[in-house]
């Protein structure tokens, strides 16, 4: 069996062959009978569920923080985010990044494929809209709040919206329809609760490299990313992953 099991594609040993032939598949199953080769398709398509979560939601943000910066240079004249708080804004979403991992998905009752350009498109587009949204909050910020002025608040106020979009938007695209169409696990809630409590008191009592600014602001910031990233957006996303075949 040895030969013909390095030779599959994907070679499946039961759990009472030889050793020479377990070391020569790909997967070995530990329990009697061949209903673990059930469980391991099932691991195996969450699994892409995951990684093709992890993508899109990489894309969004890289598109959306790089453009909206270099853009918003343009216009303004002003870096809208400092170094240190962009920093900050990365290792803050790591914890939220990782904890994907432990997110519950549902695998496809299909077998998955990889579709690199729809992949691709989907990101692309919902980057493309918040830049867009970017750039409203921006406005807000400039003709009620007068951050122009107060660059350092501005930074914050960027900060914020950067912060809580990212945050929202990882419960929009971690599910293929509409957010609500399934919960989110224990670890990925509790991070995004923790950081988004942690952003908003360094934001209003403010830390050396971060300007506080008031609670109105911070309430404007997160009711703004939870109207566009949870639920404009999630629209988007829905129809998006319909149309170029990434639904479940």
């Amino acid at each position: 069996d040895a030969p013909a099991l390095r030779q599959a594609e994907v070679g499946i040993a039961v759990s009472n062959a030889t050793d020479v032939a377990k070391r020569a598949s790909s997967a070995v199953l530990t329990a009697e009978g061949l209903g673990g080769i059930v469980d391991l398709v099932k691991v195996g398509r969450t699994i892409f569920q995951r990684i093709a979560t992890w993508i899109i939601n990489k894309m969004i943000r890289t598109f959306k923080r790089v453009t909206f910066i270099v853009l918003a240079f343009i216009f303004t004249g002003h870096y809208v985010i400092s170094a240190f708080d962009m920093i900050l804004l990365l290792f803050l979403s790591d914890y939220v990044t990782l904890s994907l991992s432990t997110d519950k998905v549902r695998h496809s009752m299909k077998p998955e494929s990889w579709d690199v350009t729809g992949l691709v498109k989907t990101g692309a587009l919902m980057g493309i809209i918040m830049v867009v949204e970017s750039f409203v909050l921006l406005y807000i910020g400039f003709s009620i709040y007068d951050l122009s002025g107060n660059i350092d608040q501005l930074h914050t106020f960027v900060f914020d919206w950067l912060t809580f979009s990212g945050y929202f938007t990882v419960l929009a695209v971690r599910e293929r329809r509409h957010f609500w169409d399934s919960r989110p696990s224990r670890p990925l809630i509790l991070s995004i609760v923790a950081n988004m409590i942690l952003v908003s008191l360094i934001s209003t009592l403010g830390i050396p490299g971060l300007a506080p600014i008031g609670i109105a602001q911070i309430l404007t910031v997160i009711a703004y990313a939870l109207i566009t990233c949870l639920l404009l957006n999630d629209i988007v996303k829905a129809f998006l992953v319909g149309h170029f075949g990434l639904a479940l």
